[in-house]
């Protein structure tokens, strides 16, 4: 891929308002918008802090379990790179207040016809 099609400014643009809405809708339990984000497709993957879910009804399920309070967090070191007008990675820590644990978080985007769907996702903490 030649580099004058990574990080295309109107394509970062668009991931950019993609990856903050998906971290609003995170943040307020909006699971809705949260599904909304997710490719609806059994081969959707989100490996979680605590859980490895395979398929957007695993994803589904898991949303819908998961406690509504204390989701707030601060980003640090977010980086969003896209590749093309249809592919990105995003990456980022977190940090929720009175924890010890720095919380990271990738995921990979692909624009498909519905718009930004996050197709793979990987959290995880450092002790």
């Amino acid at each position: 891929m030649k580099t004058e099609h990574i990080e295309r400014p109107a394509v970062l643009a668009e991931m950019n308002a993609a990856f903050y809405r998906y971290e609003q809708a995170l943040i307020t339990n909006d699971i809705t918008v949260l599904d909304e984000l997710f490719w609806h497709d059994p081969r959707t993957v989100r490996y979680g802090a605590g859980e490895n879910l395979y398929g957007i009804d695993a994803i589904r399920a898991f949303r819908a379990a998961r406690p509504s309070q204390g989701l707030e967090r601060q980003l640090v070191n977010t980086v969003i790179t896209t590749f093309g007008d249809d592919m990105a990675v995003a990456s980022t820590e977190f940090r929720r207040e009175g924890a010890d644990k720095i919380g990271r978080q990738q995921q990979t985007w692909v624009k498909m016809a519905s718009g930004w769907k996050i197709v793979a996702a990987h959290v995880s903490l450092m002790g």
